[in-house]
């Protein structure tokens, strides 16, 4: 049973929540960050990986391939030896983009006052 089929058992009713549970997991907006600040208009995997470097290879293939599946991103495979993997933000994920940025701005407003009420309530 893949991720998706679990997540339809869970939510069938609430398709927000299946859409929201696979773009906010642990790496899904974190992949979507870096590709969107390299400033370029493509990455490969590699370099994904260098700008990335606490995610396993085989979570950025299973995030990459969940983006990809729900159109965040496109995959192009070159025939190449060795094969050539380029990843880019579909237009779908640049009009999302506007709202990630609005988030990262709200985190670092606020982070300093975030962190102080986790360090109060441990005490």
């Amino acid at each position: 049973m893949d991720r998706t089929m679990i997540e339809d058992m869970m939510f069938p009713d609430c398709p927000i929540r299946n859409i929201l549970a696979r773009l906010c997991d642990k790496w899904s907006l974190l992949v979507i960050y870096t590709l969107n600040k390299a400033g370029k208009e493509i990455m490969r995997f590699k370099e994904l990986q260098r700008e990335i470097p606490d995610i396993s290879q085989k979570m950025l293939t299973v995030t990459l391939r969940t983006l990809e599946e729900d159109g965040y991103i496109t995959r192009t495979v070159y025939p190449e030896v060795p094969p050539r993997v380029e990843y880019a933000l579909t237009p779908r994920t640049h009009s999302l983009l506007p709202h990630i940025n609005a988030l990262i701005s709200w985190a670092l407003e606020n982070k300093d006052a975030i962190i102080e009420d986790r360090k109060r309530v441990k005490k």
